[in-house]
């Protein structure tokens, strides 16, 4: 486990993938983004953080969890399988599906014989039917895809030829025959796309060229999307690969609004501006980069020779004001975000930008990510999350996650979303069990759609692709303590008794004696919606201690269940005061003179592995004993046993988030109520 206050992030790392050889570019391949206007436009979430934490001159950024929407874990029946290579791209034109890739045969079902097919075909989205009518040949790989203007598939990738015609890396098909669209102009002259964005009329394409129809551009580029012209106005150059090698953008991706591109890649430079492997641009007016940039890149992961860059895909959320990153590059950690999903924030602005939030996997690669419906989604090698104690194995807080996992863009945390890159016994033979990568996960109009190197995903046979319909899944409501402010403490006052409280923010009335058989052994207990945790002294855990959780409705305590095995590593009976809001559990511990925090996540009870300390001052925190948080203000009680309260300001950090003067004495200790236990919650009932 990380020490307490270690740069106030989560931490989980990766294993190495391969060698990324910069002439095959063939590492991690990221699909164009679907139209932002067209139809069925995915609404971007507004999510973040395993563990957060701000930069030095600015306040902490504490995102509030928000309703999301997950997919099925069971993948759609009806998808078409492919053979050798991966699925890398993917597109809708109307009902059909179309698929890029660097796979050369594809089949309907597990027993249809192979047809050569290479690297693009489509499909009908309801019945998964092949179609037979759109017949492109390419003599190269997709790499990305988008549903064009005037209908119109823009293909971006690796090819020289398509139907025999010469059609450099670029190229606009009818969607319905896979014939070439003549009238449109864009070529990519000498080097591959590896992505693409499309916004408005504005085509954006990233990737290993240094000329786009004939005008030097070099990384970044921008076409108009109707006639395949070059924007000319859009004069933005990434450049100086590492390592000695080439330079390239690897990834990009758009605001809704349009007004300011992510890209990510090799480059150490964009515009002669320093910008390792990220930035951001400014596309209002005159495209401009913005300054925003981050060293975390700069230092080596694990084998500098073996890692290119670390950077695999990059995606906006929150309509704009946040984006994540996923990389790979082994351990490198806390210098750098090795093998990491990070996210930042869209309007920071200077230099050594910090993440949000930090979610490790330990030693695993991240190589593709998605963000909809306010759920960020992950593919890759890895095998587990919130997992930055240990290296290539699980450790403390490990959260298993085989190859693909969705996150709460609150907190970075797991949610219980997990189908796993598995085949079960359903493996036709001559199929692969697991692979490297993850190179697409992308949310079409009926579902999350995923591309990769091999051919299982939830138990089942999915070769090379498949989809996750929404059809199926379900909705993730945010849970928070009670809002108000009037109410009750519950305070033990005994095995299975309480002591209920009357509470109005600033004093105390009579107290009641209820009785509340369930609730026995309880430590610190904190309130999170319509229910409570609390930590349970049990002889033969690995700890000694749990932590216990129970429905809590109408005043009644339900009868408690443990909580997921997966927070056995934690000693809960370490806390002697604790209360949840906004994706953190917030506590003090015995012997410790400091608030502190982890993140957690109800959606699967998740305990975050990285702890942090908080700045306060005037609080003697180790006397502390039980706590609540109720209307802004941290309710607690005392080895004194008197009752006082302070306000809390998580997000002044690294100012004071808590000043003692400001303290209040609500009560003292009385002979039948003394506030000197940590088995304290407020509830409105």
């Amino acid at each position: 486990m990380l020490p307490s206050g270690v740069d106030a992030r989560l931490y989980v790392h990766s294993r190495p993938l391969r060698r990324l050889s910069v002439p095959r570019l063939s590492l991690s391949w990221r699909p164009a983004r679907r139209p932002r206007v067209r139809a069925g436009a995915v609404v971007l979430a507004t999510v973040a953080a395993v563990l957060a934490v701000p930069t030095t001159a600015a306040a902490a950024v504490v995102p509030a969890p928000e309703p999301g929407t997950l997919v099925t874990t069971n993948p759609a029946d009806h998808t078409p399988h492919a053979r050798d290579g991966e699925t890398r791209a993917f597109a809708e034109v109307g009902n059909m599906v179309y698929v890029g890739g660097s796979f050369t045969q594809i089949r309907q079902t597990a027993s249809s014989a192979w047809i050569a097919r290479r690297y693009l075909f489509a499909y009908n989205r309801t019945t998964g039917t092949i179609s037979t009518t759109f017949l492109p040949v390419l003599d190269g790989a997709v790499n990305a895809l988008i549903a064009g203007p005037g209908g119109t598939l823009i293909v971006g990738g690796a090819f020289k030829n398509v139907n025999g015609v010469a059609r450099k890396n670029l190229v606009a098909l009818d969607p319905a025959t896979g014939a070439i669209r003549e009238s449109w102009v864009g070529r990519s002259d000498g080097g591959m796309i590896r992505d693409m964005v499309l916004h408005q009329n504005h085509l954006y394409l990233a990737g290993a060229f240094n000329w786009i129809n004939g005008a030097a551009h070099s990384g970044l580029a921008r076409l108009n999307a109707t006639t395949g012209a070059i924007d000319s106005t859009f004069n933005i150059n990434a450049t100086v690969g590492r390592h000695d090698t080439g330079s390239y953008a690897w990834t990009i991706d758009v605001t809704p609004d349009g007004r300011t591109l992510v890209a990510g890649g090799n480059f150490r430079f964009v515009n002669d501006l320093p910008r390792d492997q990220m930035a951001l641009v400014d596309l209002t007016g005159t495209p401009s980069v913005i300054d925003w940039s981050t060293d975390k890149f700069a230092p080596p992961c694990a084998a500098p020779a073996t890692y290119v860059h670390y950077v695999q895909d990059v995606r906006f959320g929150g309509n704009g004001t946040w984006f994540v990153v996923g990389t790979n590059g082994g351990a490198g950690w806390p210098a750098a975000y090795c093998d990491a999903l990070i996210r930042f924030e869209t309007a920071a602005r200077g230099a050594d930008q910090l993440g949000t939030w930090i979610n490790f996997t330990g030693n695993d690669t991240i190589t593709s990510v998605e963000v909809a419906d306010n759920i960020i989604y992950l593919g890759g090698h890895f095998r587990w999350l919130n997992n930055p104690a240990a290296h290539d194995r699980a450790g403390p807080g490990a959260v298993d996650r085989l190859g693909v996992a969705a996150v709460t863009p609150a907190t970075g945390m797991p949610v219980n979303w997990n189908p796993g890159r598995r085949g079960g016994t359903s493996l036709p033979a001559g199929t692969t069990a697991w692979g490297s990568q993850v190179p697409v996960l992308w949310r079409g109009s009926d579902g999350l759609y995923f591309g990769h190197n091999s051919d299982g995903m939830g138990n089942e046979y999915h070769g090379r692709l498949g989809v996750f319909p929404l059809a199926g899944g379900r909705t993730i409501a945010p849970k928070n303590p009670p809002t108000a402010t009037t109410g009750h403490l519950y305070l033990s006052v005994g095995a299975g008794q309480l002591a209920k409280v009357p509470f109005n923010g600033a004093g105390i009335g009579s107290p009641t004696t209820v009785s509340q058989p369930n609730y026995t052994g309880a430590g610190a207990t904190w309130r999170v919606s319509d229910r409570i945790y609390w930590s349970h002294l049990v002889a033969g855990t690995p700890t000694g201690s749990r932590i216990d959780i129970s429905m809590f409705n109408g005043g009644a305590i339900g009868v408690p269940w443990e909580s997921s095995g997966y927070n056995a590593w934690f000693n809960p009976a370490q806390m002697t005061g604790a209360f949840y809001l906004d994706g953190r559990l917030y506590y003090t511990r015995t012997g410790a003179n400091q608030l502190y925090y982890r993140y957690f996540e109800p959606d699967g009870n998740y305990l975050g592995a990285t702890e942090f300390s908080l700045p306060t001052t005037g609080v003697t925190w180790s006397t502390v004993r039980g706590m609540a948080w109720v209307g802004g203000r941290i309710v607690y009680g005392a080895t004194d046993g008197a009752l006082r309260s302070v306000p809390f300001h998580p997000t002044a950090a690294p100012a004071t988030v808590v000043n003692g003067t400001q303290s209040t004495v609500l009560a003292t200790a009385s002979p039948g109520l003394s506030w000197s236990t940590p088995s304290m919650f407020f509830s409105v009932e």
